[in-house]
């Protein structure tokens, strides 16, 4: 089973159509069963075209190319988390080609006010994969000393949500470098979580992030904050960082995650 997760950045960067037809291309190439996508945005003054999905919502456009492609398979979950630079309705994705068994949204932050940039939302999907449930959330996640909306909240409000008895995987961006100790990185994991990229046979250093960017103005450091995290033991065959420039163009101010889960292992 291979996932991939990507914080977008979306219509926030040059040559944004271009980048989303090589998305698409790359995503037929790799042909993953489940992405989770972040800052998925769409014009506030867009028309509606199915739901709450807009005419230039990024995953929608993402879609068509997949379309043109030949790619037909995939089916998208989105929802709306808040306002961006006021003029977006920023979200999170998920596209899998497998059956949705449900689908779902909820706030993990204490602010419900969609107008407000620190209002945190997770997307979820149940799949049927090998006849078996298996759910996915598309995370991104505040800062872990944010005294409006602390990390730890949003982390417990967020686990709080997934039943203990599924087989889940948390992608996205968290928002806390992985080699901070005594953060939010390792409060995550003290909450049970198994972090692939450390579970993995084979893997690359992990960087997501390199220098500033929006939520980092004054970083000069390489950061692993774009994780895929598991609530169980997983036989992971390689987790690796794409779309950095050495594995596939860059697209976006993150770095994409992709893992490969070995399901012969897990099922055997």
């Amino acid at each position: 089973m291979k996932l991939l997760t990507l914080n977008c950045h979306s219509w926030l960067e040059e040559n944004q159509l271009d980048k989303i037809k090589y998305l698409a291309k790359t995503l037929k190439e790799k042909s993953y069963d489940v992405i989770a996508l972040q800052e998925v945005s769409q014009s506030i003054s867009e028309i509606i075209i199915k739901e709450n999905i807009k005419k230039d919502n990024y995953a929608l456009i993402l879609l068509d190319e997949l379309y043109k492609l030949g790619v037909t398979e995939y089916h998208l979950v989105w929802d709306f988390s808040h306002i961006g630079f006021d003029v977006y309705e920023e979200g999170l994705a998920i596209l899998t080609k497998h059956p949705i068994i449900e689908k779902c949204s909820f706030f993990v932050t204490n602010s419900r006010d969609t107008n407000y940039w620190k209002t945190r939302k997770i997307v979820g999907a149940k799949i049927s994969y090998d006849n078996q449930p298996i759910s996915f959330y598309s995370c991104h996640l505040g800062w872990w000393h944010d005294e409006e909306e602390p990390f730890k909240n949003q982390v417990d409000f967020l686990l709080n949500c997934i039943p203990k008895e599924d087989r889940f995987y948390l992608m996205g961006d968290f928002n806390n470098n992985a080699s901070i100790k005594d953060g939010g990185y390792d409060y995550l994991i003290n909450q049970g979580l198994y972090d692939t990229y450390h579970l993995a046979e084979e893997k690359d250093n992990g960087i997501t992030v390199q220098g500033n960017i929006d939520g980092w103005d004054k970083n000069k450091h390489d950061l692993r904050i774009d994780l895929i995290l598991t609530g169980q033991l997983e036989p992971i065959n390689y987790s690796g960082v794409i779309f950095n420039g050495k594995t596939k163009r860059i697209i976006s101010d993150h770095f994409g995650v992709e893992i490969e889960v070995d399901n012969h292992k897990q099922s055997g």
